[in-house]
This record gives structure tokens, sequence and C-alpha cells, in this order.
């Protein structure tokens, strides 16, 4: 009998066990659904949309069906953009006025000029790339390219058009509208009438918001904010409050997403005359988009390091090989933050003052991939449509895709917001957004990967910059970060 009920306890705990073992595999299951379900409705989506695309095909829809199908698709386009304004200038005030120079002083200003010089040198990566390996114009002949301007703006004038619209003379027109040099043919007045054939600039406009207009007063005015203490405290609370209700806008909004990647890609598909050709520059363009990751994360960012430190950049890699490692997996930079301290304090003995300011603010302000990617996007479409950017609109692109990568870079997704805003910036049709969508999740990981790297970078060029400050201030340095940081 004794025998008897040792073998019958033995039976239950082989059979709770298998039980525990699957109610665990099954838990599991569901959390990984959970925290996966907006990138699996998404890749749903993608899919439907193209099979539904390929599906239409031989019904020869007309122009007007295919804008009918379109029709979700645009609303989510126009919800985006109308998000654009509050978020960007929100966003911007919001993190310019909570720079403390006092508490923070050098090591906040490397850390700042830090991450503005690597995110520039990111975006015209690029943008250089994606003008040497033109994957717009994979498929076809890039002399080919008829320009979709009506006409050419001299590069003097294009430059002259950046400094206007950095300083707009109205903040709501700024809004609808940006300055642009227009030519006319010139009057003569007085005994000079040889320059009758010439055209002259003229003072003029186009639509489209001027947003680089919008950054500067934003960031200026943050600036101020920050500096006026208490007085701008109530202020600083606005634009904090407005911030956050903004970005859960988006968080709410951006749940529509699948379905208006559903109808747009479908109309796409059905809008392409040569599929094959399409899938060429589409695969062309994620190729320039990997080359210039690659390029930034193993040549321009372990030369800064290098550079500034006299030190080996790729031990200082090998290092936070973890925090790479869950970049790629959660797709998020925030997420990977804890494992980013972790190798970076622990597996390279960083001084937890510079870690604990720069990488949290790296996390949501230091997105090189995210720069990189959004250039190179631009430039395809610019190529797709057989538009030509002059030197004066590289510039205002690589400004705008800097600012925009910054300023809207703390939100879910950002990527695609951002995206909207420089798409709407550079005057490019917003439903080819949906073209980049298709292979975003990959390449999304690839440059969050990026963006990490970059803020690890960052910690070791700024530590090594501010030693003697780290040094002289000691102990009573480090409690006051500490008390300033609210750890």
């Amino acid at each position: 009998m004794e025998i008897d009920g040792h073998q019958s306890e033995l039976d239950s705990v082989e059979v709770t066990e298998p039980q525990e073992i699957q109610t665990h595999h099954r838990c599991n299951i569901v959390a990984f659904l959970k925290r996966n379900t907006f990138v699996i409705l998404t890749v749903t989506a993608v899919a439907s949309g193209i099979g539904l695309g390929f599906a239409l095909r031989p019904l020869n829809m007309s122009d007007r069906d295919v804008r009918y199908l379109m029709f979700p698709g645009e609303l989510l386009m126009r919800i985006l953009q109308m998000l654009m304004l509050p978020l960007i200038v929100s966003s911007l005030i919001s993190g310019t006025s909570s720079v403390d120079r006092k508490a923070y002083g050098r090591i906040g200003l490397r850390a700042i000029c830090y991450y503005m010089l690597t995110t520039l040198i990111a975006a015209f990566t690029g943008i250089v790339l994606a003008v040497i390996i033109q994957p717009g114009n994979w498929s076809r002949n890039p002399s080919a390219s008829s320009g979709g301007r009506a006409e050419a703006v001299q590069s003097v004038d294009a430059v002259l058009d950046l400094i206007r619209n950095m300083i707009p003379s109205n903040l709501v027109e700024a809004c609808f509208r940006k300055f642009k040099t227009v030519y006319s043919r010139s009057v003569s007045s007085g005994f000079n009438i040889t320059e009758a054939n010439n055209t002259v600039p003229v003072p003029g406009s186009s639509d489209g918001m001027n947003m680089l207009g919008l950054l500067v007063f934003s960031v200026a005015f943050g600036l101020i904010l920050g500096s006026m203490e208490s007085q701008g405290k109530p202020l600083r609370d606005f634009f904090d409050c407005l911030n956050k209700a903004v970005m859960h806008l988006v968080n709410i909004f951006i749940w529509v997403l699948p379905v208006g990647i559903f109808f747009l890609l479908a109309g796409q598909v059905v809008k392409m005359t040569d599929t094959g050709e399409m899938g060429q520059e589409v695969a062309m363009y994620i190729l320039t988009v990997i080359a210039g990751l690659l390029i930034h994360s193993f040549l321009t960012l372990p030369l800064i390091y290098f550079s500034v430190t006299r030190k080996n950049p790729f031990r200082l890699m090998s290092g936070v090989l973890q925090a790479l490692a869950t970049a790629f997996g959660t797709s998020s930079s925030s997420a990977t933050l804890p494992v980013t301290l972790h190798c970076m304090e622990v597996n390279h003995s960083m001084d937890k003052r510079v870690t604990r300011f720069m990488l949290p603010t790296g996390a949501t302000m230091n997105m090189d991939g995210a720069a990189l990617y959004e250039a190179v996007a631009a430039l395809f479409i610019t190529q797709l449509h057989n538009m030509n950017f002059d030197l004066g609109q590289i510039i205002i692109l690589s400004l705008i895709v800097t600012a925009a990568s910054t300023g809207a870079a703390g939100i879910p997704q950002a990527g695609l917001v951002s995206m909207v805003i420089v798409l709407s910036s550079a005057g490019l049709p917003t439903e080819n957004i949906s073209l980049l969508i298709m292979v975003d999740w990959i390449l999304d990981r690839l440059r969050t990967t990026t963006n990490v790297l970059g803020d690890c970078i960052g910690v070791g060029v700024v530590q090594h910059l501010s030693r003697r400050e780290l040094q002289s201030s000691g102990p009573a340095g480090e409690r006051l970060m500490e008390e300033n940081l609210h750890l």
C-alpha cells in the first residue's frame, strides 16, 4: 500500500508537470502576441494588400476606382499630417526647454553637439548614397528623368531661400506656405533696355509647411524658455502636457495604420505599370539603406570614437553586443535602455553621471539610423517621380531630416510620423509611403540597432572629453547629478 501510495504521488507529479509546462508555454505565446500585436497586424496588412492589388489588376480599374479603393489610406495620411504641426513644435520646445545648463554644463553641451553632428553625418551619408546609387531609377535611364520642377532655381538663390525660410516673416503663414524664388522676365526701366530678354529672381512662395522656419523658432523659443527658470515653468508645463497629449493621440491613431496600409498598398499595386520594375527599385532601396547603415555603424562612428579617444572602437562595440541584439529584437531604443546601461556601466565601467544622462537622452533624441533612412526614402520617392533636387533642396532636406528624426523620436512608430513630416516638407506625395512600409519591419530593426550603437559611442566620446570635469567634481558632483536626474 505504501508503495502504491508513492506510485500514485509520482503519477500525479508526472501529470501536473507537463500541464504546468504547457500552461507556461501558452502564457509565453499569449504574451508574445500581445507585445507584437501591432507588428503582426502590419505585416498581415502588407501581405493582404499586395495580394488584393494583384487580384484586382486584371480588372483594369479606372483612375477614379483606384482613388476610391485608396480612400481609407488617404484618411490615414490626413490624420498623420494633422498631427505634424503640434507634434514637432511641442516636442522640440519641450525637449530644448528641459535642458538644464547649470546641472549638466559642458557635458550636456558636448552630448548635444555629438547628437547633432552624427545625425547630420548620417543624413548626408544617406543622401550621397541615394544620389550615387539612384535606387528609384534603377530600372530606368537616370538621364531620362525629366525633372518634376517647372524651372530650375540657381544654387545661390536656393541657399538664400534656405536662409529666408529659416527666419519666416509670419509664423502663421509658415504653417502652410514657404518662401521660394521664382523667375520672371526683366522689365526695361529708364535707359536700361539691354536686360529685356533676361530673367530676374523675384520673391515668391509655394504651398507646403515651412518646417525649417518652425523648427528654428521652436528650438530658439525652447532654449529661452529653459533659461527663464521658475518664470518659464507654467509655459514649460503647457508644452510638456501638449507633447504628451499629442503622443497619446498618435498612440490611438496608429492602430488605424494596418487598415490604411492595406488599401494604400492595394491601390499602389493596381497602379503599377510594371510590377517587376517596381520590385527591383524597392530591392535597391533596401540595399541602399542597409549600405548606409553599415557605413555609418562600421566606419563613421568608429572613426569618430578613435579620433577623439585614440582607443579601439571595436573593443567598445564588442562589449555592447547584448544591447545591440536587444535593439534588433525589440526595435525600440527605449526598451533597450536598461540593457544598454548595464553594458556601458558594467562591461566598460563608464561613469554613471555620463551614462545616466546621455543614454536616456540619446534613446529619445539621437536617431542616426532614422535620419539616414528618411533621407534615402525621400530621395527614393523623388526619383520615382522623376524629380531633381538641387543643392539648396538637398541642404534643406538634410536639415529637416535631422530635426524631424530628433524631434519626433520619442513616440512609438516614430519613423512613420517623421517620414510623413519629411515628405510633406519636401513637397512629395505622402501616399508613396506605403511602398516604404512594405519593407519597413526589417529596416526598422536595423536602424534601431544603429541608433543604440550611436548612443554607446557617444558615451565613450563625451566621457573622454569630460574627464577633467568628472575628476574635479568628485563624489559631490555625482550626488548633484543624481539629484538633478531624480535617481
